[in-house]
C-alpha cells in the first residue's frame, strides 16, 4: 500500500517541516505494551516512544494511538524493523471518551478516522439511549457517524426498533444488517474507499468483530457468543487494531466499552439533540428551563406527543454530565498549572548562580 492508500493526504503533508525530511511517515495500526506496531508504504515496523514524549505529554491524549500518523527514525545498531517515534502529527479527527474510572483525562480510542460505525445489536441488548451517547461522541470526533443495526436475523420486531431509533438518529444513516447471514454488508462496504479509515464502536456482543471478519472474508478477529436473557457479550477483542480491507480502505476494531463517559462540549450535545434545540428557540423566554414556564415550546411538544419526555430527560442528563466534566477539567487544569509553577520555581531556585 502506498501512503495515499494508508490515508495520507494534504492535511498531513503540510505538517512536514524541513527538519523532518530525514524522517519517515508511519501509521499506528496497533499498540502493544511499550511498543507501537506501525505500517508504512515499505512494510511493517516496530516503534518505541522516547522518554521525552511521556515527560512532555500533558495528557494520555498527547501520546500516539491507533490511527495516528507519526514520523520515525531508524535506530542505529537496532533491529532491522525497529524505529523510534520522533513526532506525532496533528490529527484531523479523533473519537474520544473520558478515561474509565476516577481519572479526569481524555482517552483517544481511534484517530484520523473518516467514518464511525456505531454498532448495536437488534437482540435483547438493543438500547437507543446508548446509541445516543455514541452519537454525541461521534459528532464531536470530526468523523461521519453511521449506525449499523446488526443481528437482523434474530429480530422479530424490526419496525418497533426503527421507530424507537428514529428520533435519536436525527438524519444519521442507518443500515440494518446481519453479519452472520452476510445481509446488508454491501452497504457497509460502500463506505470503505481507498484511503478511507472506518472504526467500529459499540458494546460487547454487538458483533463488531463478526462484521469485520465477514467484510474481510476470513476470521481475522476472535468472536464470542452472547448470554441468553440479556443479549450481553463478553470481551473478545481486548485491543484496538487497524486492518486493511481487500478492495480498499482500512477498518479499526475496538473492544466493547463497559463505560462510555462523555468527553465533548455543548456544541456536540446541541447537534445530537437538534430537535430540542430548534424547539427551545421558539420558547417565549431565552432562559427557559422547559419546566413550568409559560410559552415553553418544548413542554408543548411533550404534551402534544411530538417530543418524547424520555428524550428530554436524556438531554438534561447529558447536559449535566458535560457541565460536571467542564468543572472537573477546569479544576484539573488549575492543579496542573500549580504543579508547573512549583517545578519552574524549583528549577530557578536550584539553578547555579554566576560568580564574578
Amino acid at each position: 500500500m502506498n501512503l495515499q492508500e494508508l490515508g495520507w493526504n494534504h492535511f498531513f503533508q503540510q505538517q512536514i517541516e524541513v527538519s523532518d525530511l530525514e524522517l519517515k511517515p508511519a501509521r499506528v495500526y496497533r499498540q502493544d505494551v511499550n511498543q507501537y506496531l506501525l505500517i508504512t508504504e515499505h512494510g511493517l515496523l516496530t516503534g518505541t516512544l522516547p522518554g521525552r514524549f511521556r515527560k512532555t505529554a500533558l495528557s494520555k491524549a498527547d501520546l500516539p494511538t491507533v490511527g495516528d500518523w507519526v514520523l520515525v527514525s531508524t535506530i542505529e545498531g537496532g533491529e532491522e524493523h525497529a524505529v523510534q517515534i520522533e513526532r506525532l502529527l496533528d490529527r484531523k479527527s479523533k473519537f474520544s471518551r473520558q478515561e474509565a474510572g476516577e481519572t479526569i483525562d481524555e482517552q483517544v480510542v481511534a484517530a484520523n478516522i473518516d467514518i464511525v460505525f456505531i454498532v448495536s445489536g437488534l437482540d435483547d441488548d438493543f438500547n437507543a439511549a446508548r446509541i445516543e451517547r455514541y452519537l454525541l461522541l461521534s459528532r464531536d470526533s470530526g468523523a461521519l457517524p453511521v449506525i449499523l443495526l446488526n443481528k437482523a436475523d434474530v429480530c422479530s420486531e424490526l419496525e418497533k426498533r426503527l421507530d424507537e431509533l428514529a428520533p435519536v438518529a436525527m438524519g444519521t444513516p442507518v443500515h440494518v444488517i446481519s453479519a452472520t447471514d452476510k445481509q446488508g454488508l454491501d452497504n457497509v462496504r460502500s463506505y470503505l474507499q481507498s484511503g478511507s479509515t472506518c472504526a467500529l464502536m459499540g458494546s460487547s456482543g454487538v458483533g463488531k468483530s463478526t462484521i469485520i471478519n465477514s467484510i474481510l472474508g476470513f476470521d481475522r478477529f476472535e468472536t464470542g457468543a452472547v448470554r441468553e436473557g440479556d443479549g450481553k457479550g463478553r470481551h473478545t477483542t481486548t485491543f484496538r487494531e487497524m486492518v486493511e480491507v481487500p478492495g480498499g480502505g482500512l477498518i479499526v476494531d475496538t473492544p466493547g466499552m463497559r463505560e462510555l463517559q462523555i468527553w465533548g462540549d455543548s456544541a456536540s450535545l446541541e447537534s445530537t439533540f437538534d430537535d430540542i434545540r430548534e424547539l427551545a428557540q421558539q420558547c417565549r423566554f431565552n432562559d427557559c428551563r422547559h419546566e413550568s414556564e409559560p410559552g415553553c415550546a418544548v413542554s408543548e411538544a411533550i404534551e402534544s406527543g411530538s417530543l418524547d419526555l424520555l428524550r428530554l430527560e436524556r438531554y438534561r442528563r447529558l447536559q449535566s454530565e458535560l457541565i460536571h466534566l467542564a468543572s472537573q477539567q477546569s479544576a484539573a487544569a488549575r492543579s496542573a498549572q500549580k504543579q508547573n509553577r512549583r517545578k519552574f520555581s524549583k528549577s530557578i531556585k536550584n539553578r547555579p548562580t554566576k560568580r564574578d
